[in-house]
């Protein structure tokens, strides 16, 4: 449906408890609006903001609309998911906890939740904190388990998949690697520990005695929730879509908040209003790897440097809802942002950011991605040697070709894109934003080794080889491989069919997040698959039935 009406609505407050010159208001406030211009046309969905300097509110924005059906502009005090901002809020719980005795990071996860399988090395409470555990990402594994976008996905839903995981992503502690799965299961320990719901340990600790009043963890797809902002995709014609939402994911996710009541709690970072010195500086806590590596995730936030300042951060994405928190401890100050557009949120804060803390950031680097290491002339680097195909996983290849002067490179299901030469061995490809570097026998890219390849010789591609079920126990789901006008097809009942491009040897790709690697017995049959889903989500193993 489309929506043809006047300007929509903006909200300008600038707190009196802390306010800006005038002028300064004027000025900031033309530059937000320039920041945010697209917004300010027709009627869509939007954003609010907040900026908070010297522990105080200076300035709050919105702009767009809450609900497109009936007209409602979006306010400072609109709801919106979080979506992952929601892990910080746990983090706190749990470290309140251990301030209490009651949980110790490096417990056991199966000392409070004896459902989880005894995995060896053990998964500890830390290793969850800090996304070491290994174990896999619901959203990647709910979606091969047949869920669909918009279906109902509820918390109960998600500690059965924890619960029923036999395999990791490698050994805990390894890695960091992301998942939500590590506080979703932080939730539930700190409503078992505590011996109340996680909603109302949440509320009683944290959300009311901030003054939190329009603040909660959603536990029931009926809840009635006012000042709602529902969330919208736009299609191609510029129509807008409502996205369904029907998650419930305590301590991961489904924390509904409004960017007034986030800026009471991002400001508690640095009065330690809530929970105390001694649990909120421990939620800023690296964490270390088993080879002594530190992670610089804490407790449901990321804890960095940027532009010379040292920040507390994160974002959140999830069913057109975006966010975005970030506290400067030092300048006692930050910016939060709640989107129903689906907006770039990092961008957004960075942006906000460095227009209102402009003088206290270090100026920013130029980039040094065009220009070639010194004294070494473009014809320098033996290009013709570096032209191949490389692995960087199953079925995730890169084909590097010469032309003329310079290199191209393609990874499976992209586009071709341009390597710019850094030094004789590392060149830059502005479209992953991001170098490789030769080396003998291989690349290495983002830090992982990808070996040459050698297409020559090749295993002929024979589809009666592939075509029948494939199982998984861990989420009770058959995928049938079948033939469809002589190519290959990877079926499920719930998600449907998904056409399957071969990469290379046993190796296709399908439905473009899906990279499936087949396995052989020694006889060379096909005796099962291995699936993975990006970094989140590995070597998920599919076995053939016997006949």
């Amino acid at each position: 449906m489309r929506l043809r009406r006047a300007c929509p609505a903006l909200v300008l407050c600038v707190v009196a408890a802390a306010p800006l010159h005038a002028q300064d208001a004027a000025a900031l406030e033309r530059r937000v609006d320039s920041l945010f211009a697209r917004y300010q046309k027709g009627v869509q969905p939007g954003l609010a903001l907040a900026v908070i300097r010297d522990n105080r509110v200076v300035f709050r924005k919105s702009y767009g609309y809450a609900s497109l059906e009936h007209g409602i502009p979006i306010t400072t005090s609109s709801v919106f998911d979080a979506a992952s901002v929601s892990k910080q809020f746990t983090g706190l719980a749990v470290s309140m906890l251990i301030d209490q005795g009651r949980i110790n990071l490096t417990d056991d996860v199966r000392k409070y939740i004896p459902e989880m399988y005894a995995f060896g090395p053990p998964i500890t409470i830390e290793h969850l904190l800090h996304h070491t555990s290994g174990l896999r990402d619901w959203p990647g594994m709910l979606q091969l388990a047949g869920w669909n976008d918009g279906d109902v996905i509820a918390f109960n839903h998600i500690l059965r998949f924890a619960y029923n995981q036999r395999t990791l992503n490698f050994v805990p502690g390894a890695e960091h690697t992301y998942s939500n799965t590590n506080y979703n299961l932080l939730a539930e320990v700190v409503a078992r520990v505590s011996g109340k719901s996680f909603r109302a340990f949440t509320d009683e600790n944290i959300f009311r005695p901030l003054g939190m009043a329009n603040t909660h963890f959603r536990t029931r797809l009926g809840d009635v929730i006012p000042n709602r902002a529902y969330s919208y995709s736009q299609e191609r014609d510029s129509s807008f879509n409502l996205v369904a939402n029907g998650l419930l994911a305590q301590g991961s996710s489904s924390l509904f908040t409004t960017v007034d009541d986030l800026a009471k709690w991002v400001v508690n970072f640095g009065t330690y209003s809530v929970g105390g010195r001694s649990a909120v500086e421990r939620t800023l806590q690296p964490g270390r790897l088993n080879d002594g590596s530190p992670v610089k995730y804490g407790f449901g936030v990321l804890v960095d440097t940027w532009r010379g300042v040292p920040m507390i951060t994160h974002n959140g994405s999830w069913a057109g809802y975006t966010s975005f928190t970030v506290y400067f401890p030092t300048l006692r100050g930050g910016v939060v942002i709640l989107s129903n557009a689906g907006i770039n949120s990092d961008a957004a804060g960075i942006g906000l950011s460095e227009i209102f803390f402009a003088k206290d950031l270090v100026p920013a680097a130029p980039p040094a991605k065009a220009a070639a290491a010194a004294g070494e002339a473009v014809g320098a680097a033996p290009l013709d040697s570096y032209v191949g195909v490389y692995r960087l996983g199953p079925a995730w290849y890169v084909n590097v070709r010469r032309d003329g002067d310079i290199l191209r490179v393609r990874a499976s299901g992209e586009d071709e894109f341009p390597m710019t030469m850094r030094s004789s061995r590392e060149f830059w490809v502005e479209d992953y934003g991001a170098s490789m570097t030769f080396e003998p026998g291989g690349l290495v890219y983002r830090g992982k080794k990808a070996p040459r390849v050698d297409l020559v010789g090749e295993r002929p591609l024979r589809i009666a080889d592939y075509v029948g079920d494939y199982e998984n126990s861990e989420l009770s789901v058959t995928y049938q491989v079948s033939v469809r006008d002589t190519s290959l097809v990877l079926r499920n009942f719930k998600r449907g069919s998904f056409p399957m491009v071969r990469a290379f040897g046993d190796e296709f790709r399908a439905g473009g997040s899906m990279a499936v690697a087949f396995e052989r017995d020694a006889t060379g049959k096909v005796i099962g698959f291995a699936v993975d889903m990006g970094e989140r989500n590995r070597n998920v193993r599919f076995v053939r039935p016997r006949e």
